[in-house]
């Protein structure tokens, strides 16, 4: 079975060389309908060459004459074996062989899944499961995720942050398509700038992900799969509009220009140009902007050489204004008429994935990723300037492999990043270039059935970090039947940007020191501080049962990060902004357990809950994370009804969140009026959203969120006096806006 990490980069690749056969593999409910199997083996017997079924349960494999006997397994059904006498397309069913089936999140339609069979925990969230909700942008394409946290990151700017395993986003590798998108000066704003349309499928690993990838990765890596021109549909069409004025539009177009060529154009803009102010404090609940974003995609295959490439271009333009409701920026900007902010992104992408297939040795191949972005944002939080512009290349190459059979499997290659950043903040100027060489190598053993593993190590030579090894380890053991037992552990390091990804401290009054330095200093370089290193460390276990007859599976994960070093971000001054090198102890500790049950046909619950323990050593002793609930519970409903002969059926899904208490850091220092208790109440949101598909070609979508109308009433500390010393925007634990609702289209022609 192929490592899900290679199923994922180089699926495109596969999918081509001389002749293949192409299928799906399904399961047949009692209730008579098929349900794709995801991860199921397809090998030819007798020989080494294998595939594995996508989260669709299709797949494609190699085809000689010499070929007469496909064998298909997975575990916990009947293995068969059929007789092939030339290429063509198959669906085949396979029988359980006893009560347990695959596991699946939401089975009728695959929305969300995890495979038995890879050594990695990885999430596979479809195309279906970010329609569940209205899935603007990335940022919001996680509501109904358990794994993944979500939360706004300052009172003023509207920006949404998310966690994973209670770790920021610069501690999770954010990749598009296996590419670093989401690092540097884009950390902060960038999970906004990917349209929701735009994703085909995510997947989310937690803890150490592969050193093909390189070796930031920390907590783990979210990886989105974007649409195909040649899979995607001709025409796509989707309107929104919410009660707040927000109004977004989706286009796409895609064509097939020659044989081998297919193009998309992929066109995206969003407006919001209301001000309100529901909790009279006399600023924006929310900023008003507006964004134009464009991509060109080009797929290119000649499956009679075993090649194929994609060619992508991409152009964002993004402007955000905000602050009190009187401030004008034509005649306020950087100064004390009115406080007011405004943030101006223009960000250019362009990326070529290249990969071949020896139509002789097809299990061998070879992939060549290159990517380059430059990323320009000029903004001012009231009198506090921040501009930077961030120049970033990236190039990998891969080869892929095995050694005497399927079983064992090989990734090595070659990797180069460079990245220039020039940024101002507040009066200084720092301008650094970093730039790294590495080599990895990954081994896997996967027996099938019972044991899958995957070691791998890279060495990388960083003209900041020095040299150094990167180790990770993933493996996966199935004790009995419908089960998996995973541990990994691995390491990361990184080089942090300060400012880029801590945006939310200009919108105060703090003074900014690094390293207990005079404001800002003088340093240069990296800021003077050493780069963050990490361990990270995970078991997981997962049981698929049947309850009450219908399928049901049940997850434990328990992940301890623990950093040798950290920049740490100390708010609890609260007239300062402190950052330093970690002197003491600093880790995380999260434990999720996830029910999934299919309680009748088209009717599916998940909950979960979890636990935080997150404590670092500040320079005032060692404390909980602040704005970190050690306690969420998770809850998600989804219906769908039977569609009819116009393929009209309706669709139902609410998601409710709750969050314990979080511990704001220290404001006793503050004169009584502005001070805060030590906890924050408990949050509880709700969301839920019905569809209505006329057809396949068109339907409808209406939606509310925080329908409890939950409201943090004074969310900005100091909004009285914007230019006093103790103004500030970051203690936000819950929603500021309250309700809203939202309605929608999507049209399409495929």
């Amino acid at each position: 079975m192929k490592n899900i990490l290679y199923t994922f980069m180089f699926l495109p690749i596969l999918l081509f060389s001389q002749e293949r056969i192409e299928g799906i593999i399904v399961e047949i409910t009692d209730q008579k309908n098929t349900i794709p199997l995801p991860g199921a083996n397809v090998y030819w017997l007798d020989s080494t060459i294998g595939a594995t079924t996508d989260i669709d349960g299709k797949f494609s494999i190699p085809y000689q004459k010499q070929y007469t006997k496909l064998v298909i397994s997975y575990v916990g059904y009947k293995t068969d074996t059929l007789t092939i006498s030339s290429p063509k397309y198959i669906k085949h069913a396979l029988k359980s062989t006893s009560e347990l089936d695959e596991i699946t999140v939401t089975s009728r339609k695959q929305a969300t899944s995890k495979s038995y069979m890879q050594s990695a925990n990885v999430s596979f969230v479809s195309s279906d499961e970010l329609l569940k909700a209205a899935c603007c942008n990335l940022s919001e394409s996680f509501e109904t995720n358990p794994s993944i946290d979500v939360n706004f990151a300052d009172a003023v700017t509207g920006t949404r942050q998310i966690k994973m395993l209670g770790l920021t986003s610069p501690y999770i590798l954010i990749t598009a398509e296996n590419i670093p998108t989401i690092r540097g000066a884009s950390q902060a704003y960038g999970l906004s700038f990917t349209p929701g349309t735009w994703v085909e499928s995510i997947q989310i690993t937690k803890g150490a992900g592969s050193v093909v990838n390189g070796f930031e990765s920390i907590a783990g890596q979210i990886n989105t799969e974007l649409v195909k021109p040649t899979t995607d549909n001709k025409l796509f069409v989707n309107l929104y509009g919410a009660s707040s004025e927000r109004m977004e539009a989706n286009v796409h177009l895609n064509t097939k220009v020659s044989e081998k060529w297919s193009t998309g154009l992929y066109l995206h803009g969003n407006m919001h140009d209301k001000k309100h102010d529901v909790n009279d404090d006399g600023f924006m609940d929310m900023p008003i902007y507006k964004q134009i974003n464009f991509m060109n995609r080009w797929q290119y295959t000649n499956p009679e050489k075993g090649f194929v490439s994609f060619i992508n271009f991409s152009y964002l333009d993004d402007s955000k204004q905000t602050g009190q409701l009187n401030f004008n920026p034509d005649t306020d900007k950087l100064t004390t008429n009115a406080w007011g902010s405004e943030i101006d992104t223009r960000r250019f992408d362009v990326s070529v994935k290249s990969g071949y297939v020896n139509p002789n040795i097809p299990w061998q191949s070879i992939g060549f990723q290159s990517a380059f972005s430059s990323h320009k944002q000029n903004s001012y939080f009231g009198l506090n300037p921040y501009d930077i512009l961030h120049n970033s290349l990236y190039l990998n190459g891969i080869y892929n492999s095995i050694i005497s059979d399927s079983r064992h499997k090989i990734k090595t290659g070659v990797s180069y990043t460079y990245d220039h950043y020039d940024e101002l903040v507040i009066t200084e100027n720092f301008e650094r270039t970093e730039s790294s060489v590495g080599a990895f190598f990954e081994y896997n053993f996967d027996n099938l059935e019972d044991l899958n593993l995957t070691a791998g190590v890279r060495v990388d030579r960083h003209n900041v970090l020095g040299t150094f090894v990167t180790p990770r380890v993933h493996a996966r053991y199935t004790p009995w039947e419908k089960s998996a037992l995973r541990a990994s552990f691995g390491r990361g390091k990184r080089s942090a940007s300060i400012f880029a990804e801590n945006q939310n401290i200009f919108a105060t009054l703090r003074t900014i020191l690094i390293d207990g330095s005079a404001p800002l200093g003088s340093l240069k370089g990296a800021y003077g501080l050493d780069p963050e290193i990490a361990w990270n460390y995970g078991v997981s276990f997962l049981q698929g049962f049947n309850l009450f007859g219908n399928k049901a599976d049940i997850i434990f994960d328990y992940y301890r990060t623990d950093f040798q070093n950290q920049i740490v971000v100390d708010y609890e001054n609260t007239q300062e902004l402190n950052f330093y090198n970690l002197e003491g102890e600093s880790y995380a500790n999260s434990f999720q357990v996830e029910l999934n049950y299919n309680v009748f046909e088209g009717f599916d619950f998940r909950t979960a809950y979890k636990f935080y323990d997150i404590k670092t050593q500040y320079h005032s002793g060692k404390l909980e994370k602040p704005l970190t609930p050690k306690h969420r519970v998770f809850a998600n409903m989804s219906y769908e009804t039977k569609k009819n002969e116009s393929f009209s059926h309706w669709k139902f899904d609410v998601t409710y969140n709750w969050l314990g208490e979080q511990r704001f850091s220290s404001t006793a220092a503050n004169p009584i009026q502005y001070q805060l208790p030590d906890y924050t109440p408990t949050v509880g949101t709700l969301n839920a959203q019905i569809t209505k598909v006329f057809s396949e070609k068109f339907e409808v979508y209406l939606g509310g969120e925080n329908m409890t109308n939950v409201r943090q009433n004074n969310p900005i500390l100091g909004a009285d006096d914007p230019f006093g010393a103790n103004f500030d925007t970051t203690f936000v634990y819950g929603p500021i806006f309250g309700s809203m609702y939202y309605a929608g289209l999507r049209f399409k022609i495929k």
